[in-house]
């Protein structure tokens, strides 16, 4: 008996040393992680699979719909621009979109680049930010509920998926060129990534490749391509056609879902993450500069108790396009890792799916994850974050 109660106490002494991994995916979320420093990846992971029709598992080299990652890739591009001379951080951007953007609230404060990336802008997603084809951006901002009547331009962060359509058809109108294909020229191909927004651009291998997004259910939510490209890669107009060939580029950025359609791998997402570890460089050449990978990852908004909706905790701390944490101010609670070290990066939630991308500048070191089939409310953590979430940030092992 005494045998029996010691190995049932050093069974739950090891537990909790060592958190178990989640179920397979039968019951519980399949899940991938990666993690690198500035030259390489270091240790990988990955259970479950990938499309449960076939039986295909999980690699760190199939991409996913990440989710609001998407938007830390979006900014590199628009950085890139901002280097060009082609955008300005703190231009009003209605000289690039050929219309004034204002919240009707506020009509006499301009609305610029850095305030959409940062949420700090006053858009607000009280209405439908996926615009179908033949729709257009600004047909859609001009329903107020598109805005904070509350609080003015550069004055209070909300998140808001909406900016980021717009920073998509500004980009479009400032390069004539379409959102997808325009990163595709930015960021991916230069960073050599088998990424693409909505699939457009992705490669046969990707597609064969193809995370598929499943409900609680088993039910499919998104991308059971079953290796044949989508028949329609955006929202389809009303009648349903979906013709791109008269799409005129910067009417509606919202076709390829900037604020989360980016198909990703987690091998890919370290590649980024590199990127940023290494100031600006990949491969030893430049690809931006590190002021302006400071600018990004330097906190535009910081809570300061008052200044922001802080979504129960989990965005204390803002720069462009990348979260900072964690902050100590209390109503903060967004220490994924649990110990206290800052990182910077951006967290993704969207058709169950959960995923992260962080870098510790400090150590040098950083960590790539998702895991898809969560649902809607998975389990919480001890944060602001799920438990699947803080169990997979925990694989850097600082």
């Amino acid at each position: 008996m005494a045998r029996a109660v010691l190995a049932i106490l050093l069974a739950l002494t090891a537990g909790c040393a060592n958190p178990p991994r989640p179920a397979p995916p039968s019951t519980a979320p399949a899940y991938v992680w990666v993690t690198f420093d500035e030259s390489t990846l270091l240790n990988s992971g990955a259970s479950g699979l990938a499309d449960r029709r076939t039986g295909r598992p999980l690699t760190i080299d199939d991409p996913v719909r990440i989710a609001s990652i998407s938007k830390l890739v979006v900014a590199l591009g628009a950085m890139r621009l901002v280097e060009q001379g082609v955008l300005d951080l703190d231009r009003d951007v209605s000289d690039w979109l050929g219309w004034r953007l204002r919240n009707p609230a506020f009509p006499d404060d301009p609305i610029t680049l850095r305030l959409l990336l940062s949420h700090t802008s006053s858009l607000r997603d009280g209405i439908d930010y996926a615009i179908p084809l033949g729709g257009s951006v600004r047909e859609a901002l001009s329903d107020p509920a598109a805005f904070d009547a509350e609080h003015r331009p550069g004055g209070y962060f909300t998140y808001s998926n909406l900016n980021f359509p717009v920073i998509a058809s500004i980009i479009e109108s400032a390069t004539g060129e379409r959102f997808d294909r325009l990163m595709e020229q930015l960021v991916l191909d230069p960073l050599g990534l088998d990424a693409c927004f909505n699939w457009t651009t992705c490669s046969d291998g990707a597609i064969d490749r193809a995370v598929v997004l499943y409900d609680t259910d088993d039910s499919v939510l998104r991308d059971d391509l079953g290796g044949e490209w989508p028949d329609c890669p955006v929202v389809p107009a009303a009648d349903g056609s979906c013709d791109l060939g008269g799409y005129k580029p910067g009417t509606n950025g919202a076709l390829f879902s900037p604020q989360g359609g980016l198909r990703i791998s987690a091998r890919d997402l370290a590649t980024v993450g590199r990127l940023l570890l290494n100031r600006g460089t990949h491969g030893g050449e430049p690809f931006l500069s590190e002021t302006s990978i400071n600018q990004l990852l330097e906190p535009a908004w910081r809570f300061d108790g008052a200044n922001g909706d802080t979504g129960d905790g989990f965005y204390c701390a803002y720069g462009l396009a990348s979260q900072s944490l964690p902050v100590a101010n209390p109503g903060c609670r967004d220490d994924i890792f649990g110990d206290g070290t800052a990182v910077v990066g951006h967290a993704g939630d969207a058709y169950g799916l959960r995923s992260g991308l962080w870098i510790d500048r400090r150590s040098g070191t950083g960590i790539a994850y998702f895991a898809t089939g969560n649902g809607d409310d998975p389990p919480r953590g001890k944060s602001a974050y799920r438990a699947i979430e803080e169990w997979l940030a925990g694989r850097l092992g600082r």
